[in-house]
């Protein structure tokens, strides 16, 4: 089955409230086995909104609808669903019953535009909220195919739309769904979208006709999503598991993780597993790489601090880069990058260590030394590994890829130094 999202909502098109709705239901609908074709955003206009309906109704079996339920004259969702389906409101003892409870909780009064968020269409089947006074309506209707058509209109507000779709995810699992479909994603890291599809090329070509790859490109990953459709969600798993220990087979190097999960909270598990600690020298990256450590929940247990060593003087001061190294290599060195990585090392006491330093951007570059150049290394008990990259000419994806690139540098060395103590 195939559907369409419809948020609505001025706030959505002029960019004061971002559409993570969508966003996360479609996600909601894949793990359900249902497509989603299409994502539909409009202000809050009657025509519109009826107009968009009908178009839904036309090309997809399921049509999810979020905003406009409030009790403001601005909220015209309601409204426009009884015309379109071509009913009248009702008042509903349930509903009301509910928003008289959540007022109650709260210490309120039921006001009358509270008390009129009671009164849905007469021909839905509400969908009650239980986090808020807006209740859901399930529509049903007989398309001119004589194919069934469901629209699920639900509440705008994140919280109380993702409450409500656990309900309507059940009805829709006991009662309409046929057929299934899996996704999963692998996380690669190390090769460009396009060198990655011609190196997987032959892997690609042999996939079953019922499976389809996707890649996914972000600064420094390249997500590769393996989606399957069936009759038996147990039988598609097993099958898209099967191709992806054909992929770990050709490119075990470049994968990392797969679906959720994130390249920092990976090498926090190894670095709490085996009792490491690390530490940052950033100059280029200007703390990303210790931002993205410490996005992970618990990683004081093994991240000691940074230095963002902006400038030549801290470099000297504080991470006991040479002075005539410097003016001799220029900061943007393999020299330089690994007296940081020593000098962060020894200064917090660590086990491990990154330091970046290179031209983010737009200016500082020479022609030895472009927009992009960047030095990366890791030093851990015995050894400092350093490398060269060039990442681009865009500040922000060079800062993102470098953050990434030395997250992945340092996974790599703890897995080899793990693999050998075995």
């Amino acid at each position: 089955m195939n559907s369409i999202i419809i948020t609505i909502g001025d706030e959505l098109l002029i960019g004061q409230v971002e559409n993570t709705n969508a966003s996360w239901l479609a996600n909601q609908l894949y793990s359900l086995g249902i497509e989603v074709k299409k994502y539909i955003t409009i202000h809050d206009d009657k025509e519109q909104i009826l107009r968009t309906l009908k178009f839904a109704e036309q090309n997809s079996d399921i049509v999810l609808i979020t905003g406009g339920l409030g009790p403001t004259n601005d909220d015209i969702t309601k409204l426009c669903l009884c015309e379109y389906f071509d009913t009248k409101l009702k008042f509903d003892e349930k509903a009301y019953e509910n928003i008289k409870e959540l007022f109650a909780i709260r210490g309120f009064e039921v006001t009358e535009l509270n008390r009129n968020q009671a009164f849905l269409p007469e021909a839905c089947k509400p969908v009650y909220n239980n986090c808020g006074t807006a209740s859901g309506m399930w529509f049903e209707k007989l398309s001119e195919n004589n194919s069934k058509k469901i629209f699920i209109s639900m509440p705008g507000v994140p919280f109380e739309m993702k409450e409500m779709f656990e309900q309507i995810a059940i009805k829709l699992q006991n009662n309409v769904l046929t057929g299934a479909m899996f996704h999963k994603t692998v996380l690669t890291i190390g090769m460009g979208e396009s060198f990655l599809a011609d190196f997987i090329s032959d892997w690609e070509n042999s996939l079953p006709e019922n499976m389809q790859l996707a890649y996914l490109p972000q600064p420094g990953i390249v997500r590769l999503r393996l989606t399957a459709k069936g009759n038996k969600k147990n039988d598609l798993i097993a099958d898209v598991n099967h191709e992806i220990n054909k992929l770990q087979k050709i490119i075990p190097d470049l994968i990392f993780g797969y679906d959720d999960d994130r390249l920092e909270k990976i090498i926090g598990d190894l670095l709490i597993k085996n009792n490491f600690s690390l530490s940052c020298a950033e100059s280029c990256t200007g703390g990303n790489i210790s931002h993205l450590i410490t996005s992970v929940q618990g990683s004081s247990k093994y991240f000691k601090g940074s230095v963002i060593s902006y400038s030549n003087e801290i470099k000297i001061k504080e991470l006991n880069v040479k002075k005539e190294v410097l003016e001799k290599y220029g900061a943007v060195s393999e020299q330089v990058v690994r007296q940081m990585a020593l000098g962060i090392r020894e200064k917090y006491n660590t086990d491990f260590s990154i330091a970046t330093s290179g031209i983010a951007g737009p200016g500082g570059a020479t022609d030895t030394k472009p927009v992009g150049f960047t030095w990366i290394a890791v030093a851990c008990h015995d050894k400092v590994v350093a490398e060269n990259f060039f990442f681009g000419e865009h500040r922000g994806r060079n800062i993102q890829k470098a953050s990434v690139v030395a997250l992945n540098m340092l996974r790599k060395i703890l897995l080899k130094l793990l693999s050998e103590k075995k």
